[in-house]
């Protein structure tokens, strides 16, 4: 089955022996050469995760604006974005002005976030939760009005004495990017929510960790999540057809490089954890020979069951060396699994 293989980069940079990227200015440069050298081996898409308070890619419109810029061809993305701390209407404009100047290639991802840096940090973005409302709550509700804002429909009444000529009836958010709105993915760490990204219509992306809710490996339990979204986006009556990313920590060892750095990796099986009292499963990392590569991922059921697969990239270790892991996978890898 021929898939959509993109990179996911989480943009961390460190001042420390080792690292290629030492600051902020290094981290969002390298993104964009990423982008682009990504671009010319192949790949399908460039994505990045968002967080705050951190010493990584915080805010993402304008690497996304201009990645958009320096490509032609190369999805853009997030995975994901922390819709707790995010102003739907503010960010629909970021979202409909990247997307014009990408020429309508963003696939953006949010979600409900990861454990913070901070103690409870969208607080200190001006936002609250409502009487009995939880911080997850809170980021479905932004959610969901960023979504209906991004249809493109007047809401606002305008000023009968208007600094400059309005349209005819009620204002919508502008710049509108026709079919943005179609390419808003969900973060989903449960089957749950992945039900519930179905039903209002965004793409699914399942990352290398979920709640753990069968005792099966990560694995096991995506494809079952794959397929009940796929399940509650037929009942709710959508007519495209969705699409459903996972991630991976892919490393082939073609030469002595890749063997320094992953030739004896440990986290070749899942691990057990709790995020915010609730039992989680990670999933491992795939580092070896290609042909082993080959034999180890063909029995991913949840690749197998997808459309997209993001490949986690070590951006720390610089772009020259990321270019060479995402062209190691599209030459090795994917032509012998029929992804190409």
């Amino acid at each position: 089955m021929s898939k959509k293989i993109g990179f996911l980069s989480f943009g961390h940079w460190a001042d420390s022996p080792g690292s290629q990227v030492r600051s902020a200015a290094d981290s969002l440069l390298q993104s964009i050469e990423l982008a682009v050298a990504a671009e010319e081996l192949g790949a399908d898409g460039a994505y990045f995760r968002v967080h705050h308070f951190a010493r990584q890619l915080g805010s993402p419109f304008p690497l996304l604006a201009a990645i958009g810029a320096r490509t032609r061809t190369i999805e853009i993305g997030t995975a994901v974005i922390d819709m707790r701390y995010e102003n739907p209407l503010y960010m629909a404009e970021d979202a409909g002005a990247a997307d014009i100047i990408a020429g309508g290639r963003l696939q953006l991802g949010i979600s409900r976030g990861s454990p913070e840096q901070v103690i409870a940090g969208w607080r200190h973005f001006g936002y609250t939760t409502a009487e009995g409302e939880s911080d997850a709550d809170m980021a479905r509700h932004h959610a969901e009005a960023f979504l209906d804002v991004l249809k493109g429909e007047g809401f606002a009444k305008p000023n009968p004495r208007p600094m400059f000529p309005n349209p005819p009836g009620l204002l919508r958010i502008e710049p509108h990017s026709e079919g943005l709105r179609g390419r808003i993915w969900w973060g989903s760490g449960s089957n749950a929510t992945s039900r519930w990204a179905a039903t209002l219509g965004m793409n699914l992306q399942s990352s290398t960790l979920k709640d753990d809710e069968s005792g099966e490996p990560l694995h096991i339990q995506q494809r079952k999540q794959i397929e009940a979204y796929r399940e509650a986006w037929k009942a709710a009556g959508h007519r495209r057809t969705p699409r459903v990313s996972v991630s991976r920590s892919i490393f082939p060892l073609v030469d002595d490089r890749d063997r320094a750095y992953f030739g004896r990796d440990g986290r070749d099986r899942d691990q057990i954890g709790y995020i915010d009292a609730t039992r989680a499963i990670f999933g491992r990392s795939y580092a070896a020979e290609p042909e082993v590569l080959v034999k180890e991922l063909g029995a991913d059921e949840a690749i197998a069951a997808a459309d997209t697969l993001l490949i986690t990239v070590p951006n720390t270790l610089g772009v020259d060396y990321n270019a060479h892991v995402i062209e190691s996978i599209l030459k090795y890898v994917a032509p012998e699994l029929g992804w190409r």
